[in-house]
C-alpha cells in the first residue's frame, strides 16, 4: 500500500505552535521538535502496524481502520478515537481524554513525502517525512 514503508521526519511546520496550544510544556516541546521520529507502516486491509521510533520512546501502535482504540502521545496525553481512510488520506479523529477536545491527524502521501496534518482547536501543524 501506499504508506508501507519506513519514514523519517525531514521537518515541521508549526509544530512547536500547535504544542503549546495543547498545553505541552515548554521543555517537552523543545525535545519534541528535534526527536528524529521514525515511523515503519505496514497495512495488511483494514488493519494497520507502525512502528514509532524516537530519542525518547519506542513503541507498536496497531489499529483497524474504523475501529474505537486508544493511543497516547509522547507527553503523556491520552487519546481515544477511529482511523479511517477517505481517498488518499488516512484520518484520525481523536477525542482527549483529559478534557474532551478533538485533535485531528490526517496522513497524506505527496509525491515522495508522507506529509502529517495535526488540527486542534483551530490551529494546524505539519510534519513531512522522507522515505528511507
Amino acid at each position: 500500500m501506499a504508506f508501507d514503508g519506513t519514514w523519517k521526519v525531514d521537518r515541521n511546520e508549526n509544530y512547536e505552535t500547535i504544542m503549546e496550544k495543547m498545553g505541552i510544556h515548554f521543555m517537552k516541546r523543545k525535545v519534541a521538535t528535534h526527536d528524529n521520529l521514525k515511523l515503519t507502516i505496514k497495512q495488511e486491509g483494514n488493519k494497520f502496524i507502525i512502528k514509532e521510533s524516537c530519542r525518547f520512546r519506542n513503541i507498536d501502535v496497531v489499529f483497524e481502520l474504523g475501529v474505537n482504540f486508544d493511543y497516547t502521545l509522547a507527553d503523556g496525553t491520552e487519546l481515544n478515537g477511529t482511523w479511517s481512510l477517505e481517498g488518499n488520506k488516512l484520518i484520525a479523529k481523536f477525542k482527549r481524554v483529559d478534557n474532551g477536545k478533538e485533535l485531528i491527524d490526517i496522513w497524506e502521501i505527496s509525491g515522495s513525502e508522507l506529509i502529517q496534518t495535526y488540527i486542534y482547536e483551530g490551529v494546524e501543524a505539519k510534519r513531512f517525512f522522507k522515505k528511507e
